[in-house]
């Protein structure tokens, strides 16, 4: 293998390696998006746990013949 082929075959593992840093940059940035909305929807849940509201409708009216 004379050096040219060897450094044809190095910039092209360099090319596949760089596509495939970017693919797995863009996965971790999505993962790490949806990370932070589960973070904040856990955090919305804690406080509705913590200080449940009491909610007024149908399902917490008496019935008619009470």
């Amino acid at each position: 293998m004379s050096d040219d082929d060897r450094i044809v075959e190095l910039e092209i593992k360099l090319a596949y390696q760089e596509d495939l840093i970017q693919k797995l940059d863009a996965l971790v940035r999505t993962f790490g998006a949806r990370l932070d909305e589960t973070s904040r929807e856990l955090a919305q849940l804690k406080q509705a746990v913590r200080s449940p509201e009491v909610p007024t409708g149908p399902a917490n009216d008496k019935p008619p013949h009470y």
